[in-house]
């Protein structure tokens, strides 16, 4: 029986990895002719595709949903953001490195004065993983009637978290997170009436609840022990997510508890 829900591994030594890579990343010296042959627009010499543009010492991506990163080149390596890439040739108009899976990538410079359009001075969007949510639920329990009421609100709380474009370039994505609003009533009598945020659920590992957005909340079912919900934290865009159930008792105290399966 596994305390995790459909939770991946490899996405912690994917981040533990690139952890280590950006501290290293930081501390060396740069080459400034090789940043200097890096400015301008490059295109993927095989799908005609844009993959960024390099503009002093930050790299541009062609799309409204990756944040703009800090690049350096020391020796053989580029460093954007957190990862490391083998650069295997580079000259004024070439740049040809290993991407994260160990494929290569072989980008020409462009040409063409319309491409800068693709990367002009649009905001970045931030992504909103949920829209604002009420859910309503009538509970009959011991001839007593209960409502449970779940409001699921978005906020400007921005989670960073890290995947990986078409070209296998690591590019960061910027979530709202959400906050639950969780109460329960007997009648006209308030039993728990608070914000829930995702710290609460201190159960779940710290590095995976730092990127994790707490999408979602449903009631369960009630009993002498009090009334269930399951609350479910994910890591945006994955398949890695923790389903925890949250009780509140009839005398108004919550616990958690991760569930097990």
């Amino acid at each position: 029986m596994k305390k995790e829900l459909y939770i991946l591994g490899l996405c912690f030594l994917v981040i533990a990895g690139c952890s280590q890579q950006k501290e290293v990343g930081a501390k060396l010296p740069e080459s400034k002719e090789a940043k200097q042959l890096m400015q301008g627009i490059w295109i993927d010499d095989e799908s005609e595709e844009l993959v960024f543009r390099v503009k002093g010492d930050s790299v541009f991506y062609p799309d409204t949903i990756s944040m703009p990163a800090y690049f350096r080149i020391y020796d053989d390596s580029l460093y954007i953001s957190s990862s490391r890439y083998e650069i295997v040739k580079q000259s004024p108009n070439l740049f040809w490195f290993k991407n994260l899976n160990g494929d290569m990538l072989k980008l020409r410079k462009s040409t063409e004065a319309s491409d800068e359009q693709f990367f002009g001075k649009q905001k970045t969007r931030i992504l909103q993983a949920t829209e604002a949510t009420r859910k309503d639920t009538v509970v009959f329990l011991d001839g007593k009637k209960y409502h449970c009421y779940i409001d699921i609100n978005p906020t400007k709380y921005k989670i960073e978290h890290p995947s990986y474009n078409s070209s296998g370039v690591e590019v960061n994505n910027i979530y709202y997170d959400n906050i639950i609003h969780l109460s329960v009533y007997e009648g006209a009598r308030k039993l728990y009436s608070r914000d829930v945020r995702k710290q609460a659920f201190d159960m779940v590992p710290k590095d995976f609840l730092e990127q994790a957005v707490l999408g979602d909340m449903v009631f369960h079912h009630a009993d002498q022990q009090g009334f269930h919900f399951l609350a479910t934290l994910c890591i945006p865009d994955g398949a890695s997510c923790y389903q925890i159930e949250t009780i509140i008792s009839h005398a108004g105290a919550m616990t958690m508890q991760l569930l097990e399966y």
